[in-house]
């Protein structure tokens, strides 16, 4: 999933760039102020927009704008983070007060995630693995939700997939019908051996010839 982090929007105030002081005339009040517009900074750059400038309250506006509306990992958030250039010890602040107060869990995090793409996409545990370590997900809570599974869902989801795939590769031959079926529940995370089975069960209930299907393929 690529992650959005929109702008924040302006804080206005009385007295934004005014400059005063002694010795500080006009002139070098507007060179000074021309100074800061220019700047490429980070920090300059937040000012401008009226960010605050406390990188806790940054990262905590941060991670509550990346949150709305979307569940994410901790790692998916300290990444967030780490771009916008936030220190360690802020984000690692923000990050453990938000785990406390259940805005990050990683656990229901993996669990919607393992019910969504299975019942969704139909993808198998394998896949599913592969997916939230790529979002930062803890083995131990990948091991828990993937084990929501097993394996008489995965065949009937196989199933459910070849039989709305099969239409459409009548016509093929065999050995073609079969790759393309076994090929559809490879790339879903079906190991070897159930996609086998499954698309051979479906081309017998068509009629077809499966005899030397069993070999590997």
């Amino acid at each position: 999933m690529a992650e959005s982090e929109d702008a924040y929007e302006p804080e206005t105030g009385p007295g934004r760039g005014q400059g005063s002081g002694a010795g500080f005339g006009e002139g070098a009040g507007r060179r000074a102020r021309s100074r800061t517009r220019s700047s490429g900074s980070p920090s300059s750059s937040r000012a401008e927009k009226g960010e605050p400038r406390d990188p806790v309250e940054q990262a905590r506006n941060i991670c509550l704008r990346l949150l709305t509306g979307t569940p994410r990992t901790r790692k998916q958030l300290a990444d967030a983070l780490r771009k916008r250039e936030i220190p360690d010890e802020a984000a690692e602040e923000v990050l453990s007060r938000f785990e406390d107060v259940g805005l990050i869990d990683d656990a229901a995090f993996a669990g919607a995630w393992v019910e969504s793409r299975h019942h969704g996409r139909g993808l198998a545990r394998r896949a599913l693995v592969r997916e939230l370590r790529t979002k930062g997900v803890d083995s131990t809570l990948i091991d828990e939700a993937v084990g929501q599974l097993d394996s008489e869902q995965e065949g009937a989801t196989a199933r459910e997939l070849v039989a709305r795939k099969l239409r459409s590769t009548r016509g093929l031959d065999r050995d073609k019908r079969l790759r393309r079926l076994a090929g559809m529940l490879a790339r879903k995370g079906y190991g070897e051996g159930m996609a086998l089975r499954v698309v051979r069960q479906a081309l017998e209930e068509e009629g077809e010839d499966t005899e030397g299907l069993d070999e590997p393929f």
